[in-house]
């Protein structure tokens, strides 16, 4: 195996191994909610006027996707949605102080996978991370090139 495979495996296991692990938290904690409606929400308390577009965009996920889970997400009244008065064409969405709840757990939780984790990052010269995040840089600067090339875009269908 070449350092390309090796690098391309490395990151696979380690993703792999990262959701899984937090998996287990996320789902004993958030039980009553998917991953994708705690993206959402996710994306809403940090994101003033976040629509359907902003959001598919994002996250990558299918405008017809998050209007199913925003939908969703209204009807367990985690976020409301409004309109400005100057455009009434476009749906915003916000949190609901139920839904600013949940951000505040998940929140919680991704610290405390910070702080199981830092045993490792302490280890990390300010050096290795540069490298690292020059690297993941070019890497997603790639990704975007090659996911324009595509002849239709995967998030507005």
């Amino acid at each position: 195996m070449n350092k390309k495979e090796q690098v391309l495996t490395h990151f696979r296991d380690l993703f792999s191994k990262l959701v899984w692990l937090n998996k287990l938290k996320m789902e004993s904690s958030l039980t009553d909610y998917k991953p994708s409606e705690v993206h959402c929400i996710e994306y809403i308390g940090h994101h003033t006027d976040a629509n359907v577009t902003k959001m598919s965009e994002s996250l990558y996920m299918t405008r017809g996707a998050i209007s199913k889970i925003t939908k969703k997400l209204i009807d367990k009244q985690l976020i409301e949605s409004y309109q400005k008065p100057d455009n009434k064409k476009e749906i915003y969405f916000k949190l609901t102080e139920q839904g600013i709840q949940i951000q505040h757990m998940h929140e919680q939780l991704h610290q405390e996978f910070e702080e199981r984790d830092q045993v490792v990052f302490e280890q990390v010269t300010d050096e290795q991370f540069e490298n690292m995040l020059r690297f993941i840089e070019k890497y997603s600067n790639h990704l975007d090139d090659e996911i324009k090339k595509l002849d239709h875009d995967p998030k507005s269908e």
